[in-house]
């Protein structure tokens, strides 16, 4: 009885070693492995040519780019949760499965969504830049005074798995817990975070010291945060997104920090990633980051791991647990 072909699986981006180890035994596999981001032509002849595709969400998988996929091309397992840089509906009509790595990155991004409220409410980047630049003359009782966390009230945006685990680091805080999602969540859960929901994001927004967006890119959430509701928050309000930066107007949110119409902002995310609307890189009341929310090595190999068992449940003709059905907020 003749060997199953291994199906070809081609890389977008370098991955841990151990997963492309992995990858290696398992399939016929293409690495990327100067992990430079592959140009429109590469990710064209990957299509063309691969059995399975393994993007990330520096690759742009839209209808002209399916529209040049070979029949061949039947799964695009993407490294990643996150899946608004695929076109999933002409994925869907081309007859090509998708699936992402749901789950394994909650508790690291969870982490860092506090870290960054914790860092813009105690200006922890500002105090760095200070001692750095040899400008620190001493402790004084009125220098670099920030705002204490216990009492205020966090405004989530998008209740997922994110969304609750940031729920229950900000209650071990002190913080109040205050939701907006497109339904309620269960009502133990709802308990268990002492969590009040908001079926009007606007009235949420207004009312709240500090914002967290960890809801999905989606076209409902495209500029969720327009300037419109930037304008809802009050001017000593803290803003954190973890997200997607097309979830926010930047342009808008920028001019806002630096008019002091906002108090403050910690993005982990932008609109036109990897630029930055210069304005924000000017400003003192801002924590930048490099999409690192879920950056650690625990996460990316159980990541690696997920779309492993995607790939290898499709090959051997089951459904894989993780494909992508549809995304809404």
């Amino acid at each position: 009885m003749a060997e199953r072909r291994k199906p070809l699986v081609i890389v977008t981006r370098k991955l841990p070693d151990v997963i492309e180890t992995r990858m290696m035994e398992l399939f016929q596999t293409r690495l990327n492995l100067d992990d430079h981001p592959m140009t429109r032509a590469e990710l064209e002849e990957a299509v063309k040519t691969a059995d399975i595709l393994v993007p990330t969400v520096t690759d742009t998988i839209d209808e002209a780019l399916l529209n040049q996929a070979g029949p061949q091309l039947k799964m695009i397992a993407n490294f990643g949760n996150g899946v608004d840089h695929i076109d999933l509906r002409v994925a869907r009509n081309k007859g090509i499965l998708v699936t992402n790595t749901p789950g394994v990155l909650t508790e690291d991004t969870a982490d860092m969504t506090m870290a960054l409220i914790l860092a813009t409410a105690r200006r922890l980047s500002e105090g760095e830049r200070l001692v750095r630049s040899g400008q620190w003359t001493g402790w004084a009782p009125t220098v670099m005074l920030g705002s204490r966390l216990a009492g205020k009230r966090l405004g989530i945006i998008g209740m997922g798995r994110i969304g609750q685990a940031l729920a229950r680091r900000a209650k071990a805080f002190g913080l109040s817990i205050h939701y907006h999602n497109r339904k309620p969540v269960h009502p133990e859960v709802e308990q268990e975070l002492d969590a009040a929901y908001w079926e009007s994001l606007d009235q949420m927004l207004a009312r709240m010291d500090i914002v967290a967006i960890t809801c999905p890119r989606t076209p409902a959430t495209y500029h969720l945060l327009n300037a419109r509701r930037l304008a809802l928050l009050k001017p000593t309000a803290i803003l954190v997104n973890i997200s997607r930066g097309q979830v926010v107007d930047e342009a808008t949110l920028a001019r806002m920090l630096q008019r002091r119409e906002i108090g403050a902002a910690g993005l982990d995310v932008y609109e036109d990633e990897p630029n930055v609307d210069p304005k924000l890189l000017k400003l003192d009341n801002v924590v930048l980051l490099p999409h690192m929310a879920s950056a650690t090595l625990e996460g990316r190999i159980d990541m690696g791991e997920k779309v492993i068992v995607n790939i290898k449940t499709f090959a051997d003709g089951h459904q894989p647990r993780d494909r992508v059905l549809e995304m809404m907020f």
